[in-house]
């Protein structure tokens, strides 16, 4: 397997370098922070959107003509997905397959995709929650339709703070891999050479 390794890794300009900081598995954490980054932030986006159209269809019957005034949970709910989206982006963009990719790289994409992906999951929610009743309440009061704003504001800001220290985590450099190499380097591309 090391042998099949070697030569798939061989014809690279740069050899990716496998040692006990940098295994061969290290990218899939980065592959699941991606994953994490964009499911979580999806599914609290759909949440959000869900949750707020019931209450915009609840109270277009009443007031039909605030409607389009309504719909802005929607919309914060749907930039929620964006931010998944963006560090989904940024950390596909430092797995590369022949590029060292240690552990604490790894590791910090992980956190910086679940970061990221719950925050938005938790900022979803808030805003599909607020959006519903507070669409509700604004159509028999028109007056709370500031009061809503600003509490969408406040539950959007929890998503945008994950995706501000996502970018930091996913910020970390670290392609120092110290050790043995555990597969031995093939300069002929030669399987057993």
């Amino acid at each position: 397997m090391f042998q099949l390794l070697s030569f798939l890794l061989a014809d690279q300009s740069v050899p990716r370098i496998i040692t006990d900081a940098c295994p061969v598995y290290a990218p899939f954490f980065g592959a699941m922070g991606v994953t994490a980054a964009l499911v979580f932030t999806v599914m609290g986006a759909a949440y959000g959107t869900a949750k707020a159209s019931v209450g915009i269809s609840n109270m277009g019957v009443m007031k039909p003509d605030l409607v389009i005034k309504a719909f802005i949970p929607v919309i914060f709910a749907g930039v929620i997905a964006i931010y998944g989206l963006i560090i989904c982006v940024i950390l596909v963009g430092g797995i590369k397959p022949t590029a060292n990719y240690t552990l604490m790289k790894s590791f910090t994409d992980l956190g910086a995709g679940l970061t990221v992906g719950l925050c938005g999951l938790a900022a979803g929610m808030a805003i599909g929650i607020v959006g519903d009743s507070g669409v509700r309440a604004f159509g028999q009061q028109p007056k709370l339709y500031v009061i809503m704003m600003l509490i969408l504001i406040f539950s959007e800001a929890l998503g945008l703070y994950g995706l501000i220290i996502g970018i930091l985590l996913s910020s970390v450099s670290d392609s120092y891999c110290p050790g043995q190499a555990l597969v031995p380097q093939n300069t002929n591309n030669v399987i057993g050479a």
